[in-house]
This record gives structure tokens, C-alpha cells and sequence, in this order.
């Protein structure tokens, strides 16, 4: 669980110091899944500055709240899910997860 509470980086810290096979999936796929959502709201950010007109921050802040809430669902569910000792896949990640997991000693 604690793979995910702050993201991308406890992912990284975990998956360089804990050798267990369950540990580092799901320290990779923290990796995977937040460094993506990260990324995403970088380019969000970049790519709305300068607009001028109200119509163009409105959908901006959609676009935010709609990434900020498939954020918080996922780091929800992916911590639950962890605590509960279970190896939930996120679909499209998981196989990533498992290459960065497996290759890293």
C-alpha cells in the first residue's frame, strides 16, 4: 500500500529498496500509473497557457477535474487493493509494470 501514497515517487524509492515479487509490481505500476498522470497534467498545464478567452480556462478546468478525479480513484483503488494483498492489474499498465518489476534486481 504505501507503494502508493505519494505517487510515482514512494513507487521509484520502493522499487529500488524492496526485493519481494508483490512489492515491486506494485511499486512499478505506482510508477507506471502516476508518472502517466503526472505527465498528463504537465501537458495540460503547458498546453493552456496563454489562452485569453473564458471558453478556453473553462475547458481547461474541466479537463483538470476530470484528470484530478481519475487520480484520486485510482489511488484509491490501487491502495485498497493492495492492502488487501491482492495483485490488482490496471489494464494496459500492468504489463509495463511487470517488465520494469522484473528487470530491475
Amino acid at each position: 500500500m504505501l507503494c502508493y501514497i505519494l505517487g510515482w515517487l514512494t513507487g521509484i524509492i520502493f522499487l529500488l529498496i524492496d526485493k519481494r515479487p508483490f512489492v515491486r509490481f506494485h511499486a512499478a505500476q505506482s510508477i507506471v500509473v502516476f508518472g502517466i498522470l503526472f505527465v498528463l497534467r504537465m501537458v495540460l498545464t503547458f498546453a493552456f497557457i496563454g489562452g485569453g478567452y473564458y471558453g478556453f480556462w473553462a475547458f481547461h478546468a474541466l479537463i483538470s477535474l476530470v484528470l484530478s478525479l481519475i487520480t484520486l480513484a485510482a489511488w484509491i483503488i490501487l491502495m485498497v487493493m493492495a492492502y488487501q494483498g491482492k495483485r490488482y492489474e490496471v489494464p494496459g499498465i500492468a504489463g509495463i509494470a511487470h517488465s520494469i518489476a522484473g528487470k530491475v534486481q
